[in-house]
């Protein structure tokens, strides 16, 4: 029964993002509050206010601190380099290859 479920989710989702063809789409929760799916599979509440909230309880788990974009590195707990620092983008240090 579970797994009917899952599968009935996971068809009416897949038509959703279909039928939006990669737009922002507008919805309601159940609790009614307006919110806006994003394409890339996230979702926003439409008050700006609601958000904040919901930003600031985001910001409290550790899945959300993620590498800053356009950062190189940070493999296996390495460092973050970032664009300008003079290791961003040096290439191979084998001599034979430069």
């Amino acid at each position: 029964m579970r797994l009917l479920a899952v599968l009935a989710l996971s068809a009416l989702t897949g038509a959703a993002c279909a039928a939006g063809g990669g737009a922002v789409l507008d919805a309601t929760t159940a609790a009614g509050d307006k919110v806006r799916l994003l394409p890339n599979g996230r979702w926003e509440f439409v008050d700006a206010a609601k958000q904040a909230d919901a930003k600031k309880v985001a910001d409290n788990f550790p899945e959300n601190h993620l590498r800053p974009e356009g950062a190189q590195g940070g493999w296996m707990g390495g460092r973050y380099i970032m664009p300008g620092d003079k290791d961003y983008n040096r290439g191979t240090l084998n001599p034979k290859m430069r």
